[in-house]
């Protein structure tokens, strides 16, 4: 009977992936526009938005070890993780619109403060959000084929919501701009309208599901205990160092990115696939026939080649879209691959085809842009399955921890985990806007050899090497298919004998 209880219906696990879909209009905002926000749209230098980000991105990692604890000691009647998503949503939103408007006014001092305190707030309230929205993936099922399954729907969802981000969000800037071109007021609108999207999806969440896990022991054990027994725990050590360098690549490359098109890449190449796609007329035709042309005429009225003034942000949007669109679609097939393999596997190969394909990318000519194409493709491709499999595992320590101890902390295991997550972001835009100023990269500005080759490396000769030392932690993490399932059952076991059970509501 238990282990039916730990089925899910397809309505809860899409209710559950609609939170995690909201937390990535923040998250992808963040990997693939901030620091080029804040530079080139707010007015800050790189260094100075390097620093703020690095500021924000690491309270927010150690503000994660707070919440585990803070988590796993609340009691309601919803649960311990369910009333986090609640409460937040709306502070989210609201802090969410603030932290992407430019107010009139501000200059120097004042912006670099509004830019650094709009910041820390957002990044408290991802913590406060998502480390719970997180957690209680782990405790709504203890089934791991089931856990597989809902990480899956919930990743479908987050590349929906990334594919709406990077596909979207530059053109919706460009149309609230309007035709003087004001970006200051185009993030604040497309940023506002992406706030009530969060808020509506969060509620979601909340309302389709239920948290039925409960610790064998009711003895609530220290802060202190818990964090010691994370040091004993090399499942954990494993996957705490995997993370810190896996969103140190997706941090750093995100930014690095953006750069490699709106820089790096031919304009005119560039230009001829879009025109290709039917998306804009040919070079040296009139604009008329286009889809862009065809949007300019519905926005501003009249035929506004927007291939031709924006280039690089429609062949960027439409590459992110490619690549997110090739995830979702690959991102099916996790639940049926860990079945088959097992999740440390998959993600190892994964991880190690993904350093070779972003290696690939280094070779590829600025005018090559079929090849960066079909290399994106590539990269999605294999990348995909892990993406739902290392959450999924993320909760197998957290059983693990408890097969050990006898003792569950969910919270504290994910919150650090989280803060590993955290720090990454941090050091990949931190490392990024560094090495760029090292370089002698400028704002909106044509680039100097060393910046492009600077661009060049950091978008993909570092992130495949990160990937590498990706591939051999996981090689070293042991809880393999047999493990899991084995964990999985004698705990099942342990609650039958003790009378806890499965909770239901």
């Amino acid at each position: 009977m238990a282990g039916q209880l730990q089925k899910l219906s397809v309505l809860e696990k899409t209710g559950y992936s609609a939170g995690d879909a909201a937390a990535n209009f923040v998250f992808m905002t963040m990997i693939l526009f901030q620091a080029n926000f804040y530079t080139d749209v707010m007015g800050l230098t790189a260094g100075t938005a390097a620093t703020i980000i690095l500021l924000a991105r690491l309270w927010d990692a150690f503000f994660d070890p707070l919440m585990g604890v803070l988590a796993d000691r609340t009691h309601t009647r919803w649960g311990r993780f369910r009333p986090w998503v609640l409460f937040t949503a709306l502070p989210w939103g609201i802090v969410m619109y603030l932290a992407y408007r430019t107010p009139a006014g501000l200059s120097g001092n004042g912006m670099i403060v509004y830019a650094a305190i709009t910041n820390i707030l957002l990044m408290t309230l991802y913590s406060a959000n998502n480390m719970p929205y997180s957690a209680l993936g782990g405790v709504m099922t203890g089934d791991v084929d089931e856990r597989a399954s809902l990480n899956s729907f919930r990743f479908v969802s987050v590349n929906i919501a990334q594919f709406i981000v990077g596909g979207f969000t530059l053109p919706l800037v460009a149309k609230f701009a309007g035709p003087s071109m004001n970006r200051q007021h185009g993030w604040q609108m497309t940023m506002g309208l992406w706030a009530i999207v969060c808020v509506v999806l969060f509620l979601v969440t909340f309302a389709t599901t239920r948290e039925r896990i409960q610790p064998v022991s009711k003895t609530q054990s220290k802060p202190s205990q818990d964090f010691l027994d994370l040091l004993k725990n090399s499942p954990w050590i494993v996957m705490f160092f995997m993370t810190l360098a896996h969103f140190t690549i997706l941090s750093l490359r995100g930014g690095a990115l953006y750069d490699y098109y709106h820089y790096y890449a031919d304009k005119g190449a560039l230009y001829d696939w879009v025109a290709k796609l039917g998306l804009t007329s040919p070079q040296g035709a009139p604009a008329s026939g286009g889809i862009l042309e065809t949007l300019g005429y519905i926005v501003h009225g009249s035929r506004t080649d927007l291939a031709h003034t924006n280039v690089a942000d429609v062949a960027n949007s439409l590459l992110n879209m490619l690549g997110t669109a090739t995830t979702i679609i690959v991102i099916l097939a996790s639940p049926a691959l860990a079945r088959r393999f097992g999740k440390k596997v998959i993600a190892v190969a994964g991880f190690a085809l993904s350093a070779i394909s972003y290696a690939c990318f280094y070779v590829i000519k600025p005018t090559q842009v079929n090849a960066m194409v079909l290399i994106t493709i590539i990269n999605a491709a294999v990348y995909a399955p892990t993406i739902p499999l290392i959450w999924a595992m993320f909760a197998d320590v957290a059983d693990y921890s408890e097969w050990k101890t006898g003792r569950r902390a969910t919270g504290v295991v994910f919150a650090t985990i989280g803060f590993a997550l955290k720090a990454g972001l941090s050091l990949g835009s931190f490392i990024l806007l560094q090495l760029l100023a090292a370089w002698g990269y400028r704002a909106n500005a044509e680039q100097v050899p060393s910046a492009l080759e600077g661009i060049r490396i950091c978008s993909t000769l570092i992130p495949a090497g990160l990937f590498g030392l990706c591939t051999i932690l996981l090689i070293c993490y042991k809880l393999n298919k047999r493990l899991t399932h084995q964990i999985a059952e004698e705990l099942e076991e342990r609650r039958r004998e003790s009378g806890v059970g499965i909770a239901v509501a």
